[in-house]
């Protein structure tokens, strides 16, 4: 009992949390109450993370590493890992967005609630160990986000990107559920361990398995947008409240993106080198490494001709997803590796450009033509500076972090013999670098545009932590490297 109570700390706060906010919130109309509680809570689920990691290393056991409780919850330092990364994006999301709510809507303390909901539903995702585990908590994330998207109900294009999403995310619930009920009909069981070893054994319906694999994996391939399920992404995006479209576009891809993970060390591996299902697992390697392909090539292509900052920066993450994919293709520890590091590169260089946007926005304008950041460099120096650092990060310029993650993931697809792909992904980021490096020169060497007034405060301490960890991470990748690999043990 005690061990599961250490190990599920960031669970019980989170939990604990928004149900104290949702009666607070019903009883006070105060906005500091769930603003400053928020934080704090996040603040003491990152200490409880590290607290949890220390007793797997150091507890009464060395089983506690890959410890799991009535097969549901599975607790290994990789989990944790996530769990950091998720709960760091809520943080930032909530100090970035007290005074974009006031400048766009009005602030409302459900707004804080729904991101600590949405977060908790991704560290249910990380610890999953049951595929009714996993959809509980992918739905428990969607669903905040459905609500977020259009949370500004004064704005038509919020609304829309709120319908779209919900509609859209309803729809691949369905492909999810019907993957599980064959996956389920497969094995009998949808315990990951459990299913993993009945597999082995070749008392398998293949059909079932074949079927139900595709079907959760296109379920999840909308949650992350790839393609071909990538159409919603840009229109939800743009409506969405910017800095919850950078929650969005970061940690929900990123959670999404471990459950593929999750799938692939639980059940592919066990089976690929079966006879029985050699070809399954072959198969789903060629189509997703053809899917990640395509998403790369579609997202960076229709980026180049957006004029909208905002929608290229969400056909961008379209592309992103794409690169995250190879990880999964690679199939190796170096490719989930990979994928740790990317996606917490990924969150600050993506997060502080959305942030930057966000610090621009007014409630009559949203300044987000590439036009309304011409010479933005000669009246907001700093500002232009970090963009500039955000954009040639994720183009995969070195010295950032970007840079780095790419070449780790395709260094474990090069490894797990998927040259042609890695080939496709270096072509993409080099289509990439001509609507990054075009909004730098847009912003410095463009005659400059009155309107643009950025906001300082407590959004622009969040641009700060993104820009100092893109750069540290640049220059220092193999500290976190080598952390994901002791996690993976």
């Amino acid at each position: 009992m005690i061990e599961e109570i250490f190990l599920t700390l960031p669970h019980i706060i989170l939990s604990i949390s928004i149900i104290l906010f949702l009666v607070f919130d019903g009883l006070w109309k105060n906005k500091n109450i769930n603003f400053w509680g928020s934080l704090i809570s996040l603040l003491l689920c990152f200490l409880s993370v590290f607290i949890s990691l220390q007793y797997i290393d150091f507890g009464i056991s060395s089983n506690y590493k890959n410890f799991v409780t009535k097969g549901l919850l599975s607790f290994n330092g990789l989990s944790y890992f996530f769990d950091l990364l998720f709960i760091l994006a809520a943080f930032l999301s909530i100090l970035s967005s007290r005074e974009y709510q006031r400048v766009r809507y009005k602030e409302l303390n459900e707004f804080y609630t729904l991101i600590l909901i949405a977060t908790f539903g991704m560290i249910i995702i990380s610890h999953s160990n049951n595929f009714i585990t996993l959809f509980l908590g992918v739905e428990t994330m969607s669903l905040s986000f459905y609500v977020l998207a259009g949370f500004f109900r004064r704005s038509l294009q919020s609304v829309e990107a709120g319908i779209k999403y919900f509609l859209l995310g309803a729809f691949a619930t369905g492909f999810l559920v019907y993957g599980i009920a064959f996956l389920y009909g497969t094995a009998k069981s949808l315990d990951f361990t459990n299913f993993a070893n009945i597999v082995q054994s070749g008392e398998i319906n293949k059909t079932y398995l074949t079927i139900g694999i595709t079907l959760v994996f296109i379920g999840l391939a909308f949650k992350i947008a790839a393609f071909p399920f990538h159409q919603w992404a840009p229109d939800v995006y743009t409506g969405a409240p910017t800095t919850i479209s950078a929650f969005m576009s970061t940690a929900g891809k990123a959670s999404a993106v471990f459950a593929l993970l999750l799938i692939a060390r639980n059940l592919n591996l066990p089976f690929a080198n079966l006879e029985a299902t050699k070809s399954i697992a072959f198969n789903i390697q060629e189509i997703l490494s053809i899917i990640s392909a395509a998403t790369m090539l579609i997202g960076n292509f229709i980026a180049l001709v957006q004029k909208n900052v905002k929608r290229m920066l969400a056909y961008s993450s379209v592309a992103h997803a794409g690169y995250l994919l190879m990880g999964i293709v690679a199939n190796n520890p170096e490719g989930w590796n990979a994928i740790a590091f990317y996606s917490l590169a990924y969150l600050f260089m993506q997060f502080g450009a959305f942030t930057i946007l966000s610090l621009c926005e007014k409630e009559e304008n949203d300044f987000n033509s590439l036009e309304d950041y011409y010479g933005f460099s000669k009246k907001h120096p700093f500002l232009a500076g970090t963009m500039s650092v955000f954009m040639l990060s994720l183009a995969g310029i070195p010295p950032f972090a970007g840079f780095f993650g790419k070449y780790f993931l395709f260094v474990s697809a090069i490894k797990s013999g998927y040259l042609w792909l890695t080939i496709v992904a270096i072509i993409s980021s080099i289509i990439s670098m001509y609507y990054y490096i075009g909004l730098i020169l847009a912003m410095y060497f463009k005659e400059f545009k009155e309107g643009i007034q950025p906001r300082l405060g407590l959004p622009f301490v969040a641009v700060v932590i993104c820009l100092a960890l893109t750069i540290v991470f640049g220059i220092v990748p193999q500290f976190i490297l080598d952390f994901t690999y002791s996690l993976l043990g």
